[in-house]
């Protein structure tokens, strides 16, 4: 009994993290909204940019998308949320913007 307890917890564990995991650039409106960070408003803003023309990369996303910065972003690249592939911003484009 106590085994089939653990395997339960541990199949929702795995399945509330792969149900996190979204590609901002094909997922569905419930989809966005089910990541921590985005609720209705963030999610008709993806939606609307993405509409007009798929994000490049998290560069991209921030540009476009008012209100998706720093933590925001942060959140979601820990959920394992990616766009266009990428998980996180690539470290050397990050460099070049400083000042």
């Amino acid at each position: 009994m106590r085994a089939l307890a653990l395997l339960v917890c541990v199949a929702t564990f795995i399945g509330s993290t792969c149900v996190s995991a979204q590609e901002i650039n094909t997922a569905t409106r419930a989809e966005l909204e089910q990541l921590n960070g985005i609720g209705v408003t963030m999610a008709e803003r993806i939606m609307v940019e993405r509409d007009r023309a798929p994000f490049k990369n998290w560069d991209d996303l921030e540009r476009r998308v008012k209100g998706m910065r720093g933590a925001r972003v942060q959140r979601l690249q820990a959920q394992g949320a990616t766009v266009n592939g990428e998980r996180e911003p690539r470290l050397e484009k990050r460099d070049e913007r400083k000042p």
